[in-house]
């Protein structure tokens, strides 16, 4: 179970939740409340082990700007949380993360179909008008087994240490995402980060016994 933990913006931070057990850090390069420069991005990513993930998250960027930052800061992974299309997301090498917004009716916006073979990962979020992520609000889990047939989902939107545990018997999904649900304040707070990495280990132990 792949656990990306999102909106990295120190490198106390990234350290800590590393060593609390995460697999991916996000490193938001969008227009938020979580945006970091490449600059301080890239000194939080040299610090890091090279077996941790480091995912760039992009909101309808140019090709120019996105291959500069991901050559700057030696991303690992794409995350594309805008109207990124086929073609845009055939410019690059590097694996991609299409985000796909889940309304409450369990609408999918865009249609995860249109990326079929072009991409191997989607994020399923909560979908919320003039906001391309970053809700903290859940949706209608279970209507991520409708992107399961595209590929391998992350999913996402209001995780918290208190519910993730019932979101994956839910869901079952390739890994989770999340960085409100583990803020204070609007910061990360360690303390809810191991909770959420302790939960969704706890989960996975529990597969392995009863099979």
């Amino acid at each position: 179970m792949l656990v990306k933990i999102c909106g990295i913006r120190d490198k106390k931070t990234a350290q800590l939740a590393v060593e609390a057990g995460a697999d991916a850090l996000g490193f938001v390069f969008a227009p938020s409340p979580r945006q970091v420069t490449p600059h301080v991005a890239k000194k939080i990513i040299q610090s890091l082990p090279e077996t941790i993930l480091k995912v760039g998250v992009f909101v309808n960027a140019s090709l120019s700007v996105v291959r500069n930052i991901v050559q700057s800061c030696a991303l690992t992974n794409l995350q594309f949380h805008g109207q990124e299309g086929v073609d845009h997301c055939l410019q690059y090498r590097l694996p991609i993360i299409k985000a796909i917004k889940v309304t409450g009716k369990g609408r999918f916006i865009p249609d995860p179909g249109r990326y079929q073979g072009i991409v191997k990962t989607f994020l399923a979020d909560t979908y919320q008008k003039d906001k391309e992520g970053g809700t903290g609000k859940t949706f209608p889990w279970q209507k991520i087994d409708s992107i399961k047939k595209y590929g391998s989902v992350i999913l996402a939107g209001g995780l918290r240490p208190d519910n993730v545990y019932q979101a994956l018997t839910i869901v079952h999904p390739w890994g989770v995402d999340v960085s409100s649900g583990v803020e204070t304040d609007g910061s990360k707070d360690i303390n809810k980060i191991r909770k959420f990495i302790q939960e969704v280990r706890r989960w996975e132990n529990e597969q392995n016994i009863t099979r």
